[in-house]
């Protein structure tokens, strides 16, 4: 195992170097869970973010859309297509599963988003959701050119009866 540490370390090493040389690593890594490896694996994959109109074009061509079977009036979706950069569809994935295990102070806003579709969907689902708004987030930093400002989180207001006993 020491012989295989090492490479891995190494490798780690060589990839946090990468990252730190390239002005979009920093801005990539700025959003929650997000370490070097994936923000180096979507540079990779996207290259251009321009290239995308909407970053719904962006999510098809990782592969994470559901796949469509049309006939006539009839429409039936199923799984992701799991078209694309199939390593960088896996990274956004654990991303996105990191988010809702670990709890990132910064990233409260979107667990709470995940959390409701997990509640309607199940949690499958709510984990490709919140990868495929985690790709729309990070091609966003890349045109943009700023890093990720947490969005606050809004708690339900109280009801108008409560407010009036106080």
């Amino acid at each position: 195992m020491r012989p295989l540490n090492r490479q891995l370390s190494y490798s780690d090493a060589t990839i946090e170097h990468l990252a730190v040389q390239d002005p979009r690593g920093p801005r990539l890594r700025s959003v929650p869970s997000v370490g070097p490896v994936t923000a180096a694996a979507f540079l990779a994959a996207i290259d251009d973010a321009h290239r995308f109109r909407h970053a719904h074009q962006l999510d098809a061509d990782l592969g994470l859309v559901p796949r469509e079977y049309s006939s006539g009036e009839t429409q039936r979706r199923s799984a992701i297509t799991k078209a694309g950069h199939s390593r960088t569809r896996w990274l956004l994935i654990q991303v996105a599963v990191s988010i809702l295990r670990r709890r990132p102070p910064q990233a409260e806003a979107l667990r709470t988003w995940a959390l409701r579709i997990a509640a309607r969907r199940g949690t499958p689902v709510a984990v490709v959701a919140l990868a495929r708004r985690l790709a729309g987030i990070l091609s966003a930093r890349l045109r943009d050119g700023r890093v990720f400002e947490p969005p606050r989180v809004r708690h339900p207001r109280p009801p108008a009866a409560a407010l009036a006993n106080m």
